[in-house]
């Protein structure tokens, strides 16, 4: 699904934030990545969806359904995350002047499929009858679940999130990573979750633990997540 060969990123000379990174990532798997502050999660996800270039190296260093990122171009970088990316932010990013069926059906469109799902999604993440409702008349926990609806609608491949429960109270926390979670298995995406939270990592079915020598799996179980197997 996406493979990582010696993933390295340089920003200042002689100090790199990533360095050699190698990992794989399975179809359908949800994986947190924790790490201190600065140690690079959110330029990883960065460098996996093409919005950043990894250091020149031989060997590609992001693979992505045995496509090089390096090897596209920005148009044909676009499209890919256009039809095979979701991502879910800290920050929403959920449009102010669209109405949420807009919001959500916006992949959708981009993509040239048809926008009944958008109905279907607001509906999986609880927000049956709000379709018209502008973004500003919803609570955080809400325009999070808009933000999961919009990530998942087009079907991708793969989901990325950043700290996406950064903002929000631990029980809207917990109800919005449940969500994720049931939503991303039966989808079968596969996702990538940066997040500080050890809540969070909980529900994921991998912890890795990213610091200056790689990326490494954490001591500790998942035990929500064994629990929902």
């Amino acid at each position: 699904m996406l493979v990582l060969r010696n993933l390295s990123k340089t920003y200042t000379p002689g100090h790199p934030v990533l360095a050699n990174l190698n990992w794989e990532f399975k179809a359908g798997e949800f994986v947190a990545i924790m790490g201190e502050s600065g140690v690079g999660k959110s330029t990883l996800l960065n460098l996996i969806a093409g919005l950043d270039q990894p250091d020149t190296t031989s060997t590609p260093p992001v693979m992505l359904d045995g496509v090089a990122m390096t090897a596209l171009d920005d148009d044909a970088a676009t499209r890919l995350r256009r039809q095979k990316m979701g991502f879910i932010f800290q920050a929403f990013h959920v449009l102010p002047h669209l109405t949420l069926h807009q919001n959500v059906a916006l992949p959708l469109l981009l993509n040239g499929m048809s926008r009944e799902r958008a109905n279907e999604m607001l509906d999986a993440v609880g927000l049956r009858g709000r379709a018209d409702d502008y973004p500003h008349q919803l609570s955080g926990g809400q325009l999070q679940r808009v933000a999961i609806a919009r990530a998942l609608v087009h079907r991708p491949g793969l989901v990325l999130a950043d700290e996406p429960t950064g903002n929000l109270d631990p029980e809207t926390a917990h109800s919005i990573l449940m969500l994720l979670r049931n939503e991303i298995k039966a989808s079968g995406a596969c996702t990538i979750m940066v997040t500080h939270s050890h809540a969070a990592a909980e529900m994921a079915d991998l912890t890795l633990i990213l610091t200056k020598s790689g990326l490494q799996v954490a001591k500790s179980v998942n035990p929500i997540a064994q629990e929902k197997q």
